[in-house]
């Protein structure tokens, strides 16, 4: 009786070729990743650095001339909103759109005539949000942090609608830019009160 000989199925030359490609793209995906890690690290990094706080300084002084000098004579309010967009938007080009917070910073000139109704808005669904939360008994209210990411969502520009990993990471870079924003702002008012009272003394 002849024996049978059962042979498994032979690999073939494009089974190990596929095999390879997975193995290439899953390398490529963790490379990816890695070099996402360490890029958004070093962007929260470099905030804290005198050479950057030095960069977003002089374009904050550049963007802050150009309000002094509109023609216009706007009221105290109106002067401190200019220069608060003034700022902001020093911080959005010191960023160089590589956020998507300074991106949506610097799209967002373009709407400047819709941010009263915006703000409007907002107000209204805090408002909506706090009666829900204080209310009790709302089984048809979100959970407390559900609430909380989609707040944080409307304080980072450009998240309202973004996933929690990419609001986390948004934010972490948006407070390091603000910290070293509020250091520059401090330090420039700092040197103008200086030179105030040096030259009020000067003059008496």
């Amino acid at each position: 009786m002849a024996s049978t000989i059962i042979s498994s199925s032979p690999v073939t030359n494009s089974d190990r070729s596929k095999r390879r490609k997975k193995k290439k793209s899953a390398a490529a995906a963790a490379a990816a990743q890695q070099f996402k890690q360490a890029e958004g690290s070093s962007s929260h990094a470099r905030w804290r650095t005198e050479s950057q706080q030095q960069i977003y300084s002089s374009k904050l002084i550049q963007a802050l001339s150009q309000v002094q000098l509109n023609p216009s004579s706007p009221s105290a309010p109106c002067r401190g909103r200019a220069v608060r967009e003034a700022a902001d938007r020093a911080l959005a080009v010191s960023a160089r759109g590589r956020s998507r917070w300074s991106r949506a910073i610097l799209t967002s000139r373009i709407k400047l005539k819709f941010r009263k109704q915006q703000r409007r808005h907002q107000i209204k669904q805090q408002q909506r949000i706090v009666s829900a939360a204080g209310g009790g008994g709302g089984g048809k209210s979100l959970p407390a942090v559900q609430r909380k990411v989609r707040l944080l969502g409307r304080l980072v520009p450009g998240c309202k609608k973004e996933p929690l990993p990419v609001i986390l990471e948004e934010a972490t870079d948006y407070i390091a830019a603000l910290e070293m924003q509020v250091r520059a702002m401090t330090a420039l008012a700092d040197l103008l009160s200086g030179s105030n009272q040096a030259s009020a003394g000067s003059s008496g």
